[in-house]
């Protein structure tokens, strides 16, 4: 029997045990061992192992409180959003089916919601012109002159990328109306050439609000892009904050994201100001931390009004 630690409210991310557990059953319970009762199935270099959650619920009560698109596979494969939003059809159906099996995990797991994180547009020169922008931002730090670069290079970036959104919303549409009782959450991605930058993200979220697509705030990438001088965290939550089900709570400083909370830049009392009480608290940090790191982040966050 696993000894429980003092039971807490957040969900952990299955991403920070990395490869040091090999099976949800051992994850799971890792996780009850620290106070945690639910968790989020996220991405890792090698999927864990299926086998064994059922006895590991039935002995805790853990729960799966969500699935990250893409945990089935190794997370250095093409992305879902990439493929769902492709102008090839084949693509396109491939990560439908992806997407639909990430879904029907869900269900099985009696999850709610399905995260889909964003990634970069398709255009292969827009690609690379956003590499010599961060390389520049790396090398230089961010001034006036470079902060209007990046913000015309985003706007090159929706206007590029408009078809790559509607099949994206197609593609959205298709899996909703197969599966609604299953809830999808869309997720900024890191970078500069995210297909989802601040106003793409509106736009798809209003063009399927009837389907209820909903919103999941990534504390971490958006300080990342903040720093790239783009819409910051106030800015993003107060305009989808009211559509959010779901936050990764993670730290950020310099060009290190998925720090332990309280150890980066982030205003986390901010942050807690705008999120909903009902959304999923998921406290996503790289697998490099451990239990000691989590556990101090917890407390953190508990004393930022979480």
């Amino acid at each position: 029997m696993t000894a429980p630690g003092i039971p807490n409210e957040f969900v952990l991310s299955t991403s920070c045990f990395g490869t040091r557990l090999r099976s949800i059953e051992d994850q799971a319970f890792a996780a009850v061992a620290m106070g945690f009762r639910k968790i989020e199935m996220g991405q890792a270099d090698t999927p864990p192992t299926l086998n064994g959650f059922a006895d590991s619920h039935r002995e805790t009560g853990i729960r799966v409180t969500s699935v990250v698109s893409g945990c089935l596979k190794p997370s250095h494969e093409r992305p879902a959003c990439q493929l769902l939003s492709s102008s090839n059809l084949e693509e396109r159906e491939q990560a439908i089916g992806s997407v639909r099996r990430h879904m029907q995990l869900a269900q099985k797991l009696l999850a709610p919601v399905v995260v889909l994180r964003g990634s970069s547009v398709a255009d292969a020169k827009l690609r690379a012109e956003a590499e010599v922008l961060n390389v520049e931002l790396h090398r230089d730090g961010l001034s006036e002159e470079l902060a209007e670069k990046i913000r015309d290079y985003v706007h090159r970036v929706q206007k590029k990328g408009q078809r790559q959104l509607e099949h994206l919303c197609r593609s959205l549409h298709q899996l909703l109306s197969e599966l609604p009782q299953t809830k999808l959450a869309i997720e900024p991605g890191l970078h500069i050439d995210d297909l989802l930058s601040f106003e793409a993200m509106g736009w798809v979220l209003d063009d399927l609000s009837s389907k209820g697509l909903a919103y999941w705030h990534d504390v971490g990438r958006i300080h990342m892009r903040q720093k790239s001088g783009l819409p910051g965290q106030g800015q993003w939550l107060e305009s989808y904050g009211g559509r959010m089900v779901g936050i990764h709570l993670q730290d950020a400083a310099d060009n290190e994201y998925q720090m332990p909370p309280g150890t980066g830049e982030v205003d986390f009392r901010l942050v807690g100001e705008y999120t909903p009480k009902t959304a999923l608290k998921v406290l996503e940090i790289d697998q490099k931390h451990g239990r000691t790191e989590i556990l101090g982040a917890v407390q953190f966050l508990t004393g930022k009004g979480f």
